[in-house]
């Protein structure tokens, strides 16, 4: 039996509002640096429950400036950061699964970039696994964040979020 404490696989967080939802992409955009290799994030939830919120205080806190846009009509705004690409997608007008690839973004996900999407659902089962997958539920007043980590890198993250929340 090893005497180290295993990785977690999920976490769930209670934010009861947007400054807690910027908090946490702040704190999760500091656990992924120094970033050396592809990062992928995908984010779930109803419409207005914190997916966007959290993308523009993630983008933000990566050194992004300047008005961030959501995707939700071009599908797709990127930013770079000194030599970090950011992409941002949003699927959420795709209506069949193969419009992602159709549309040319699987070559996004083989870069060595940051990339964030909203409603990856709407891809099926076609997009490869996410480093993490971030779960927007609303709960109250607020919102309910479940996290779950699908790579090491991801449950690197998780670890150091759960350390510092």
């Amino acid at each position: 039996m090893s005497s180290s404490t295993p990785l977690l696989a999920a976490y769930d967080l209670f934010l009861p509002d947007e400054d807690a939802t910027i908090r946490i992409a702040q704190l999760l955009s500091q656990a992924v640096q120094p970033i050396d290799s592809k990062v992928h994030l995908y984010l779930e939830g109803d419409l207005g429950a914190g997916k966007t919120a959290f993308t523009r205080a993630f983008l933000r806190a990566l050194g992004v400036t300047g008005r961030i846009k959501s995707p939700s009509y071009a599908l797709l705004e990127s930013y770079a950061v000194s030599n970090l690409n950011l992409y941002h997608l949003d699927f959420y007008r795709f209506n069949n699964p193969r419009e992602w690839v159709e549309a040319g973004f699987r070559d996004i996900l083989e870069e060595n970039a940051v990339v964030l999407i909203e409603w990856p659902e709407k891809a099926g089962g076609l997009l490869p696994p996410p480093d993490l997958n971030l779960h927007f539920h609303y709960q109250d007043e607020g919102r309910l964040l479940s996290i779950t980590a699908h790579s090491t890198k991801g449950q690197s993250w998780l670890k150091t979020l759960t350390q510092n929340n």
